[in-house]
């Protein structure tokens, strides 16, 4: 019985590791279609969010047996309820890629974006980009300390997404009302997109721990795990 579980718990990880890898191409294929207007693109991650969707219902179907048929306790139920978790986070992440995608379709043939927030858009993708790729290595190696740097990750997101605002703010934009409430919307979503890639980092961190992190104690073993990455020597 226990191989069976374990098993059955490997699927589990590796189904949220592809899930998270397809909100991931989601987001890549979204920030392309908005920065070029490409509508082709725009449809594809429109029709393929049902893959999303239908994954995760899956990976809560198999965690819901799980916790029916084998009885987890401690450590087991704490793994079988954090996947359960870790599903709601990613099907966010899925459905924030797919908003971006529709505000493309929505203003096409048009840019939604005017030329001088397109660099920040540029940067908060590829950093979201990067997010949903670490949230697939973290779930299939259940790593806590690569789920820490997360937050850093994290926070070059929150600087772009303040810097975004000042220029929105500032007296000199030009591109009108409707372009403003594009813009402050979408960069919530590519905001919202990293700080569910974090929390779910936080939840494996409590998967292989026990112990759900503070803010506070996530940075300092993300910060643990940057200088580890630079001195390896040293760990």
């Amino acid at each position: 019985m226990r191989v069976a579980y374990n098993e059955q718990m490997v699927e589990l990880g590796n189904l949220l590791g592809e899930m998270a890898g397809l909100a991931g191409t989601a987001m890549e294929r979204s920030t392309r279609a908005l920065l070029e207007a490409d509508l082709a693109v725009a449809e594809q991650v429109i029709d393929e969010h049902e893959k999303i969707t239908t994954l995760g219902a899956t990976c809560e179907e198999k965690a819901f047996q799980l916790l029916a048929l084998q009885g987890p306790v401690a450590g087991d139920l704490r793994a079988v309820v954090s996947g359960i978790q870790i599903v709601a986070d990613i099907d966010r992440m899925g459905a924030l890629a797919l908003h971006i995608a529709k505000a493309t379709r929505r203003r096409h043939p048009q840019h939604v974006l005017p030329d001088e927030v397109k660099g920040y858009f540029a940067e908060m993708g590829r950093i979201a980009v990067a997010l949903g790729a670490a949230t697939r290595e973290i779930l299939e190696t259940r790593d806590p300390a690569r789920a820490a740097r997360l937050h850093h990750e994290d926070e070059a997101m929150d600087d772009l997404h303040r810097h975004l605002f000042t220029v929105l703010m500032d007296r000199e934009w030009e591109h009108g009302v409707a372009a403003a409430v594009d813009v402050t919307l979408l960069g919530r979503y590519y905001e919202r997109f990293a700080d569910h890639a974090v929390e779910v980092g936080r939840r494996v961190i409590f998967l292989v721990t026990g112990k759900l992190p503070t803010e506070e104690e996530i940075h300092r073993l993300g910060e643990k795990a940057d200088r580890l990455a630079v001195y390896p020597e040293n760990s």
